[in-house]
């Protein structure tokens, strides 16, 4: 009886536990079982600290390929490359740039190439030779083309056989002795050459591995671009660690290796590269890789490929469900997508069309030392926070002046700490732990990503240039970003850039460029208010085929507003707070305003009828 007793007291008291935990704590054991596995897969990183021996992302491949070298690695067009096939071209190309491009340890390739497996085998054929990779947005033009050569030092490219963007300016790339080869077979400019012939030929023997060993994560091994305050593309230097981790973010999501992952986003990108591809070979897992995204194929090739887990940004969900609904939206056997910028009404209807698929919200940036995931997956938020994970991840959210455009301070020059539920501007310390490896380039470029003396005298932090909220159980969501950068498409959009392209026309004196909020799309589409030359007039043809030709389609401006004086701060910053509370409603605004119209390839009058229609969703945009 006594023993009856005990037990039913063990029993009773465990209840009243696991009760007390519930009430009070709700998410303790799903928090526990995610930092479990954080920890774990950090621990693994520092212990190559201690060695000196780093197992790469191309490491960890080498090892599947021999581990599992028939089962399928990439699906590409209806196509099936298994890990084998892709070590033996990319072992291929690796003698081709070794031998016939003289290619050495230590140097940078450019990469121009659109989402194929050759743009992976290239990767992974410059990473064993220990060359770094600089990823290439396909969209740029020109005079940005340009520029990332010089960010990065790169003295070849390697363009894909469909990339036409290179044609206009070879004899430039010539000149500054960079030598561009392509995947086509036949190229029409004389001064580029072709790989095909040559790796045909070439051994699929493996290259010495001493080329590839690295002994610190901290060596740089890809360059990614992205768009910042300084106008002109910055690259973000990629190092081992950076790769390491994000290869990391499925398996502590739970994807497994019997997943088939779908990467529809482009592999410049780090989401679809870093995450994408570096996840699945972590795993062992299978990827359907498509060429470029499109909403009628999605759910066919999902149920075709049998794939389970999609990685996606939010303005790709909302596509999806703008799709007119079928009595197959609930056919497939998608469990899981991993991505960002998912809003909170598309998020709960993409829940109703397609049934209940786990969205798992990942934050963070490409050059960034901060990681936010949505392992609970609460609809409308990145991430979640608790004690333990600030004891890992040192970040803090501060008052920031919308109107003056940076953080506030107190009466000794700080930076305040905002409420929980408040918002505020999200700033991440930069340490041992959690190191800032910037930009390649002028060293003023990463020193404008940070802000010492924040809280005491001599800490450092990164700045995110978001604004965020924490509420009080932890969960943190995105609010804005803030500063000269806005994200439109899925892609940022560096005012600076565009201001200085605009600035280019005779009749612009000067332009203000910044993001406004458009009812039912995700990001802020480009705006540009201008001032014009004194005797010239407005002529939205002429801009038109100014933006198309130098400008991305995501970075070209859909609203101009003409102004006649153009708003400062005291500092004589150009003032883009009211600019953009004003928006683009030609009901609201006295001054003149033009919309993009590619059906006129013009830009006309925005009326009040064509603002009716862009809000209602009736207009492309």
């Amino acid at each position: 009886m006594l023993c009856l007793g005990w037990f039913s007291a063990l029993a009773m008291a465990l209840f009243s536990l696991h009760f007390l935990q519930s009430l009070c704590f709700p998410y303790f054991w799903k928090d526990f079982v995610f930092l479990w596995s954080v920890v774990r897969y950090g621990v693994r990183l520092e212990l190559f600290k201690l060695t000196s021996r780093v197992c790469t992302v191309l490491d960890r491949f080498i090892q599947q390929a021999h581990r599992i070298p028939n089962k399928a690695f990439v699906i590409f067009e209806g196509r099936t490359f298994t890990y084998k096939d892709v070590e033996l071209r990319s072992n291929r190309l690796a003698n081709v740039f070794l031998h016939k491009l003289d290619v050495r340890k230590g140097d940078c390739v450019a990469l121009l190439m659109n989402n194929e497996p050759d743009f992976i085998c290239v990767w992974f054929a410059l990473a064993k030779l220990g060359c770094s990779v600089a990823f290439l947005n396909t969209n740029i033009k020109s005079r940005s083309l340009l520029h990332c050569f010089s960010c990065c030092g790169a003295k070849t490219m390697i363009v894909g056989a469909d990339v036409e963007c290179v044609d206009g300016i070879i004899s430039t790339l010539v000149e500054d002795n960079i030598q561009v080869w392509s995947m086509s077979g036949q190229c029409r400019n004389t001064q580029v050459h072709s790989l095909l012939a040559h790796v045909d030929a070439a051994s699929d023997k493996p290259v010495p591995a001493i080329l590839r060993a690295a002994t610190s994560l901290k060596t740089p091994t890809l360059y990614i671009f992205t768009s910042g305050t300084t106008g002109l593309p910055k690259a973000a230097v990629i190092t081992h660690l950076q790769s390491l981790k994000a290869s990391g973010g499925f398996w502590a999501f739970g994807v497994t290796h019997n997943d088939v992952v779908y990467i529809p986003l482009p592999l410049y990108h780090s989401a679809a590269s870093l995450v994408g591809i570096g996840g699945t070979i972590e795993l062992g897992a299978t990827c359907v890789l498509k060429k470029k995204f499109s909403a009628s194929q999605f759910w066919s090739d999902c149920r075709k490929n049998n794939v389970t887990v999609f990685q996606y940004i939010g303005e790709l969900c909302r596509y999806l469900c703008n799709q007119p609904k079928t009595e197959l939206d609930k056919v497939h056997r998608v469990r899981m997508g991993v991505g960002n910028g998912l809003r909170q009404d598309v998020w709960k209807e993409f829940h109703r069309r397609f049934g209940k698929i786990q969205m798992c919200e990942v934050y963070g940036s490409t050059e960034g030392n901060l990681c936010f995931m949505n392992h609970i997956g609460k609809i409308g938020t990145v991430g979640r926070s608790n004690f333990f994970y600030r004891l890992l991840f040192k970040y803090d959210l501060v008052k920031y002046d919308m109107k003056k455009d940076q953080p506030m301070k107190d009466q000794f020059g700080f930076c305040q700490r905002v409420k929980k539920g408040e918002t505020g501007l999200l700033l991440s310390k930069v340490s041992a732990l959690s190191p800032f490896f910037g930009y390649a380039g002028s060293k003023q470029l990463t020193e404008n990503k940070l802000i010492r003396n924040v809280f005491v005298k001599g800490d450092v932090y990164m700045n995110t240039g978001d604004l965020m909220a924490e509420d009080h159980e932890g969960f943190i969501s995105f609010k804005d970003r803030v500063g000269d950068t806005f994200r439109w498409k899925g892609e940022n959009v560096a005012t600076t850039e565009v201001a200085e392209t605009l600035g280019l026309l005779d009749f612009v004196q000067e332009v203000n460029v910044y993001g406004v909020a458009v009812p039912g799309h995700e990001g802020r589409a480009g705006m540009a208010a201008m001032i014009l030359r004194t005797g010239l007039t407005f002529d939205g043809n002429k801009l038109f085929k100014h933006v198309v030709t130098d400008l991305p389609t995501y970075a070209q401006p859909l609203f101009i507003r003409l102004q006649v004086v153009m708003e400062t701060t005291s500092t004589l910053k150009q003032q883009k707070f009211q600019l953009v509370e004003s928006g683009f409603n030609p009901s609201a605004i006295a001054d003149p305003l033009y919309v993009l119209d590619y059906q006129q390839n013009s830009y006309v009058p925005l009326t009040d009828r064509i603002y009716q229609s862009i809000v209602c969703g009736e207009r492309k945009l």
